[in-house]
């Protein structure tokens, strides 16, 4: 289990060429935009500039997702967290606007909408919240 990290980036909303050029940095661990965008075109049905794979590196600098540092004569991104951390923050930033909502008539809809499969995992969760609990009683 992932916990939540202590560094979060400052704008956790993504568009959806922001989301692939992430996740193709996340898969090389560093790249440089020459690597963006020869993993990009090497689709034959894309087509996409490399001053666009420059700006939406920088845009995600800016957003606090990479950090970028200058290596020779290129610069290279690597990112500020992994993907795990970022699934933990999401996933923590969506149930804290579930439970915004405070209305207790909207958290019973929504579990009397879910499906046998949902069921397991909430009462998987709550086992494990469970452990938690008892973990940090006995520290």
């Amino acid at each position: 289990m992932t916990p939540l990290p202590n560094y979060r980036p400052k704008q956790l909303s993504l568009g959806p060429l922001e989301t692939e050029i992430l996740n193709i940095v996340w898969e090389l661990g560093c790249a440089t935009v020459k690597d963006v965008h020869e993993r990009i075109l090497a689709d034959p049905d894309r087509e996409l500039a490399y001053t666009s794979v420059t700006t939406v590196l920088r845009r995600l600098t800016q957003k606090g997702w990479l950090v970028c540092e200058k290596q020779e004569r290129a610069f290279s991104w690597q990112p500020l967290i992994s993907r795990e951390e970022a699934q933990v923050i999401k996933a923590h930033d969506q149930l804290n606007q579930f439970l915004a909502v405070g209305n207790p008539d909207v958290v019973a809809a929504f579990a009397d909408s879910l499906d046998a499969a949902s069921l397991e995992k909430i009462e998987a969760i709550a086992l494990r919240l469970k452990a938690a609990r008892q973990a940090r009683e006995e520290q």
